[in-house]
């Protein structure tokens, strides 16, 4: 009894240092009832406070209130698929058959999003990142707590649901993000360090994948016929990259409620790595359709960065998660971009009288800013940086 009695003295040590350092989180609902440490359960500061993973533990059969979704906006009908265009880069390494696989790519990035097989990151390497994302969602809610943050700009930050300080609604995800800037190293001394392997192996992960997405975006700006990209990759070898952790836990309600809301990644390229639960759905043809899953591949999605740089030829796609009442879901999203103090727009080569610039040029602060203000509620950020005239 005292060992529980203790756990429990725990937990709310952390609730209350979690509160002080975001007091955001501390979210009025309109939820009955009440906790032990005064709050409900079932309300919106409860959840935003522990997160969803304690939450799910609590074998909860009935969806709180917070993250039913209005009848518009819900899954609605799930059974369509689609399977997206495969980019094999064993044959973008081979000179005989580089052109093509070019070409394929070109595609593809025309069409938002491939699949990309052959890629070259271990095995052990891929398994070890989704093992240690696992791991760190079981961790004890006060070891979890210690980097839960309201601040979007913080680079090591746990947290909730989609825009946690803003979601008038609740989406069904816990998240990890961690900073990774080049070189490596000046970002891992901040991860965490629980589990103990988890800066090891996300480092290794991170490196992995960071060289996977240079390879690609080498290729795109190829396709594109940009003169000058020996210069931009420089930048991108040292740019701005993320890597997010996501958990969808097993949903008592799926049919109400989403892992992620519909949107588009800003970013050049999101590389996506999935353990074997389905739940990625993209807008095609105006339906939301389920992704058909390689095993062993990457998702790579077309981020607003890179539509706005070959204005409009390639596309940045609306996608969304769905959840399940049977798995929880684990995936890693790996975030790249130029470094977050250059400014992108359309590349030169891209525009012409044919073809004029279609849009304005952006930089993270104005991402930022754009967040935060009521705009944001309306279209998206991609929306925002349209020229219409």
């Amino acid at each position: 009894m005292a060992a529980i009695a203790d756990d429990r003295q725990l937990h709310r040590a952390a609730e209350r240092e979690v509160a002080k350092a975001a007091p955001t989180f501390n979210m009025v609902s309109d939820a009955g009832g009440g906790g032990d440490d005064g709050k409900s359960e079932e309300d919106g500061s409860y959840c935003l406070i522990k997160g969803l993973s304690h939450l799910s533990d609590r074998g909860f059969t009935r969806l709180p209130d917070r993250y039913i979704l209005p009848v518009s906006e819900r899954p609605g009908d799930v059974s369509g698929r689609v399977k997206l265009p495969v980019v094999d880069l064993a044959r973008l390494r081979d000179p005989c058959q580089r052109a093509a696989a070019i070409e394929t790519l070109d595609a593809a990035c025309c069409d938002a999003c491939e699949q990309v097989v052959n890629h070259g990151v271990e095995r052990e390497v891929i398994a070890g990142l989704l093992d240690v994302a696992r791991r760190f969602f079981e961790l004890p809610l006060p070891r979890r707590a210690r980097y839960m943050s309201a601040d979007v700009r913080a680079p090591v930050r746990y947290g909730t649901s989609f825009n946690q300080t803003k979601d008038a609604v609740l989406f069904w995800r816990d998240f990890l993000k961690l900073a990774s800037c080049q070189p490596l190293h000046a970002a891992v001394a901040s991860w965490p360090d629980e589990p103990a392997d988890l800066r090891e192996v996300a480092a290794r992960y991170a490196t992995a994948n960071h060289q996977l997405f240079m390879e690609i975006i080498e290729a795109a700006l190829e396709a594109l016929g940009i003169a000058c990209r020996r210069s931009l990759l420089r930048e991108l070898a040292a740019g701005y990259s993320q890597i997010m952790l996501n958990c969808y836990p097993a949903c008592p309600q799926p049919e109400l409620t989403l892992g992620l809301p519909p949107h588009s990644d800003y970013c050049l390229f999101t590389l996506l790595l999935q353990d074997h639960v389905e739940g990625l759905q993209v807008m095609h043809h105006g339906r939301w359709l389920t992704v058909d899953r390689i095993p062993g591949s990457f998702i790579v999605n077309v981020g607003d960065h890179l539509e706005i740089y070959s204005n409009g030829r390639y596309k940045s796609k609306l996608h969304r998660v769905r959840v399940n009442s049977r798995r929880p879901r684990i995936s890693v999203a790996s975030f790249h971009s130029v470094p977050v103090e250059r400014v992108i727009g359309p590349a030169a080569e891209l525009v012409h009288e044919g073809k004029p610039r279609r849009y304005m040029d952006t930089d993270y602060a104005t991402f930022l800013s754009f967040l935060a203000s009521a705009e944001g509620k309306h279209k998206s950020f991609l929306q925002s940086r349209k020229i219409t005239s």
